[in-house]
């Protein structure tokens, strides 16, 4: 897929979840996006990091710019 600007990105926007409104830029319209967040442990473990992690759906039914990724409750 092209944009409307010839460089392979399209404009897409989030809804919904933590990352509600976040406005991003895909190629190739992935169906599933995966967001990260930072968790704070108490006790840090060297080399060990925690995130949560959120996935966003792509919206088959929107098919112009900005796309839309909308948050996947049920997934882990």
């Amino acid at each position: 897929m092209e944009s409307h600007d010839g460089s392979g990105w399209e404009e897409a926007v989030l809804d919904g979840g933590p990352a509600h409104g976040m406005r991003i830029r895909v190629t190739d319209r992935p169906a599933v996006l995966q967001v990260t967040y930072p968790v704070l442990v108490d006790a840090p473990t060297e080399g060990v990091s925690v995130q949560a992690h959120h996935v966003y759906r792509k919206d088959l039914y929107v098919k112009t710019e900005p796309l839309r990724y909308g948050f996947d409750e049920a997934s882990p």
